[in-house]
């Protein structure tokens, strides 16, 4: 997902998403573990994809307050 893409989403919207990533990484994470997971470089891609969300959140947080 694209910071860009990201943007174009309200505050709530993007806290549905973070949630939604957090349990996407969560599954991932118990698939490494029990080693069924097929592609392991997925969990580095869901943990910046929350890191870019919670950028965008916090940007426009600061928004709002100025």
């Amino acid at each position: 997902m694209k910071a860009k893409e990201l943007r174009g989403m309200t505050a709530a919207e993007l806290n549905a998403k973070i949630s939604e990533l957090k349990s996407e990484l969560f599954n991932l994470r118990f698939q490494h573990a029990t080693n069924q997971l097929e592609n392991p470089m997925r969990i580095v891609e869901v943990k910046k994809d929350i890191a870019r969300a919670k950028t965008v959140l916090r940007e426009i947080e600061q928004q709002k307050r100025s």
